[in-house]
């Protein structure tokens, strides 16, 4: 069966209607990515017919210091998602598949491939607290906080809708995102394939042997 693509000015149009609030216990309707769902391809992943270019994101890791998104990912396969450390759900279980999938790739692989948290509560998500959050699911993922107008412009680049920290009607503080993981190619630096919330451990450990490649999952 053929594998359904979606062109990124959709899924840039679809981001503007549907957010995922994280942990909230609000119904905040689905997820962006479900309009990035193959139906009946029971593939995961859905790869874009026109790819999404990275962003152009410069702002601070765990170690606080500056981070060149597109320079310091540059050929090397790359993950990004866009969340935050506070969130009790989606986030930590997303990061967490990811980082159980890593380890199923060859020493050297792993090393090649950039895992990006970009946070979308800055405000909490100091440099120090994405490191000890990070550091419990894999040390080697990056995370990246700083101002948030930069911050949503990015995820928004990429049909990732994001609003600013508020409070819920019990008075939580709640991030409100999409809930994508956009893989970027090591050939292209294009983002080329796109995942939904529901993809599982072994939906990643599958694809990833082929996006480390730069090839179609």
């Amino acid at each position: 069966m053929r594998k359904k693509t979606f062109t990124a000015a959709v899924l840039l149009a679809a981001a503007t209607l549907t957010l995922s609030a994280c942990g909230n216990g609000d119904d905040a309707g689905a997820p962006v990515a479900v309009v990035s769902g193959g139906s009946g391809t029971g593939k995961a992943g859905t790869v874009l017919d026109q790819p999404f270019t990275k962003p152009d994101l410069v702002l601070t890791d765990t170690h606080g210091k500056k981070y060149d998104l597109r320079k310091e990912t540059e050929g090397h396969p790359t993950l990004v998602y866009f969340g935050y450390t506070h969130c009790p759900d989606i986030c930590p279980t997303t990061m967490s598949n990811i980082a159980v999938a890593k380890k199923a790739l060859p020493k050297a692989e792993q090393n090649d491939l950039r895992v990006v948290f970009v946070t979308t509560d800055p405000g909490r998500d100091t440099p120090a607290e994405m490191g000890r959050w990070l550091k419990g699911i894999d040390p080697q993922f990056i995370g990246l906080t700083g101002d948030f107008a930069r911050i949503r412009a990015g995820a928004r680049s990429l049909g990732i809708s994001v609003e600013a920290t508020k409070k819920d009607k019990n008075g939580k503080l709640v991030s409100v995102h999409g809930t994508q993981v956009v893989a970027f190619s090591p050939k292209t630096d294009a983002g080329y394939v796109l995942y939904g919330e529901s993809a599982t451990v072994d939906d990643y450990t599958k694809d990833l042997p082929a996006l480390v490649k730069g090839a179609k999952p």
